[in-house]
C-alpha cells in the first residue's frame, strides 16, 4: 500500500468531523422506564437536551403514556417525537425517537418503524428477565449500574448494535463474576 492512499485521522477528533452526514440520524432519542405511579427508575438519552426541558418532556410524555388504556395503540407523536411505549407488570418501558433533521426541515415525518421499536422493547425486557429472573421494579432501583450496561451493550449513540441476549448478558456475567472474586479475596 501507498501511503497516499492511506487516509490518516486525528484521533483527537470526534467521527463526526469526517463523517459529518452522520450528524443529521439519530434512530433513538431517549429510553425510559417508569412505574405505575409515573416515577422514572431509569432514563438514557441519546441527544442532548437541557435539563429543565428533559425533565418537561419527561412528565408529559409519561402523563400521557400512562393515561392511556389497554385498547389504545402504544404509539404517540408528542413535540416532535414519536414514543412508542409497553408496559410489563408494573413497568413501563418507552422509547423516543425524533424525525431525522434533513426530513424535519421540509414538515416530513418520522420514518422510524413503530413496530421495529416495539420489538426492541420486547428484546429488551426479555434480556433483561434473562439476567435478573423476571424484571421488576426494584430490580432496576438497586442495580441501576448493571441496567445501564445492557443497555449500553443494546443501544450505542442512539443504534441498535445489539439484539442477541447472550452476546449482551456475557459481558454483564463477566463483570459479575469478576466482582465475586474480588469480594471472595478479601473475606
Amino acid at each position: 500500500l501507498q501511503s497516499s492512499n492511506l487516509r490518516t485521522y486525528n484521533t483527537t477528533k470526534p467521527i463526526l468531523t469526517y463523517y459529518p452526514q452522520l450528524r443529521k440520524y439519530n434512530m433513538i432519542s431517549f429510553i425510559l422506564m417508569v412505574n405505575k405511579q409515573g416515577q422514572t427508575r431509569c432514563s438514557k438519552y441519546y441527544q442532548w437536551l437541557p435539563m429543565d426541558e428533559r425533565v418537561a418532556l419527561e412528565s408529559e410524555i409519561i402523563r400521557k403514556c400512562l393515561s392511556r388504556s389497554e385498547l389504545q395503540c402504544s404509539f404517540i407523536e408528542y413535540r416532535g417525537y414519536k414514543t412508542i411505549y409497553r408496559r410489563y407488570a408494573s413497568l413501563f418501558f418507552i422509547v423516543g425517537t425524533r424525525a431525522d433533521v434533513d426530513v424535519a426541515k421540509i414538515g416530513g415525518e418520522n420514518r422510524e418503524n413503530e413496530l421495529g421499536l416495539l420489538e426492541f422493547i420486547h428484546n429488551l425486557v426479555e434480556t433483561m428477565d434473562k439476567w435478573a429472573g423476571s424484571i421488576c421494579e426494584l430490580d432496576i432501583m438497586y442495580q441501576l449500574e448493571e441496567v445501564h450496561f445492557i443497555l449500553d451493550e443494546m443501544v450505542m449513540n442512539g443504534y441498535i448494535v445489539e439484539t442477541c441476549k447472550g452476546a449482551t448478558l456475557k459481558p454483564v456475567d463477566l463483570l459479575e463474576r469478576e466482582s465475586r472474586k474480588g469480594d471472595a479475596m478479601f473475606k
